[in-house]
C-alpha cells in the first residue's frame, strides 16, 4: 500500500482525495457564511459553535490544515514531475490545442488561492487564534454581544479588500473547473455517471465561488453603520 502512494498514480489518487476533502469543507464553509446574508444572529450562533466545539477545534481543524498543506505541496510536486513530460508533448504538438488553459495553469491558480488564504487567515483565523489561545477568551463576545457578524462586516468595508476577495474567487472557479473532473478521473470515476459528474463539477466550480462573491459584495454594500 505504501508503494502505491509513492507511485505517480498513487500520488494523483491521494491528491484527488485531498481535493474532495477540501471541496467538502469549502461547501460547508460557504453554507455557514451564507447564513450571514439572511441572519446575523444565526451566523453568530453557528460561528460560535464552530469556534468553541472541542471536536472541531482540536480534531477537525488540524486535519483541515494538514489537508490544505498536503494538497498544495503535492500539487507542486506533481506539477514539477509532469513538466518534463509536457515539454516533450509540446515539442511535438501545440500544447494549447491539446489541453485547456485551466489544466495548463493549475499551479498558478493554486498559488493565487494560497496567497488569498494568507489574507483570509490574516483577516479572520489569526485574530481568532489570538483571542482564544493567547488572550484566553472563548466567549466570542464583544460589548456583551457575539462579535462574529460585526467583524465580518468590518472586513468587507474596504473596496480594495473586497476586490481581492472577488479576484481570488475567480481564480478558485478556474482551479475548480479543471480540478473537480481531474479528481474524479484520478479515482477512476469514468462510467455511466461521468456526464452527470462533469455537470455537477461545473455547477460546483461556478456557483460556490460566485456565492462567496455575493457574500463579500452584500456585506460591502449593506454595512450597518
Amino acid at each position: 500500500m505504501g508503494g502505491f502512494f509513492k507511485s505517480s498514480i498513487g500520488r494523483k489518487f491521494a491528491m484527488a482525495l485531498s481535493a474532495f476533502f477540501l471541496m467538502f469543507f469549502l461547501l460547508q464553509h460557504f453554507a455557514i457564511n451564507f447564513t450571514s446574508v439572511f441572519s446575523g444572529e444565526t451566523f453568530n450562533e453557528v460561528s460560535h459553535f464552530m469556534g468553541t466545539n472541542p471536536l472541531i477545534q482540536f480534531v477537525l481543524q488540524p486535519i483541515l490544515i494538514f489537508g490544505v498543506i498536503y494538497h498544495f505541496v503535492m500539487g507542486i510536486i506533481l506539477e514539477l514531475q509532469n513538466r518534463n513530460a509536457r515539454q516533450i508533448s509540446y515539442a511535438k504538438n501545440n500544447g494549447g490545442a491539446n489541453s485547456t488553459w485551466m489544466s495548463r495553469n493549475m499551479i498558478w491558480t493554486g498559488l493565487a488561492i494560497l496567497a488569498f488564504m494568507g489574507l483570509h487567515f490574516y483577516d479572520f483565523w489569526f485574530p481568532e487564534i489570538n483571542t482564544k489561545f493567547i488572550e484566553g477568551d472563548w466567549s466570542g463576545l464583544h460589548d456583551g454581544e457575539f462579535r462574529y457578524y460585526h467583524e465580518l462586516q468590518e472586513k468587507f468595508l474596504s473596496p480594495v479588500r473586497v476586490g481581492l476577495y472577488v479576484l481570488a474567487f475567480v481564480f478558485l472557479a478556474l482551479h475548480l473547473l479543471h480540478g473537480f473532473n481531474s479528481a474524479f478521473q484520478s479515482v477512476g470515476a469514468n462510467n455511466k455517471y461521468t456526464r452527470g459528474l462533469k455537470l455537477f463539477g461545473k455547477l460546483y466550480a461556478i456557483l460556490i465561488p460566485l456565492g462567496f462573491v455575493v457574500i463579500a459584495l452584500y456585506h460591502h454594500f449593506n454595512h450597518n453603520h
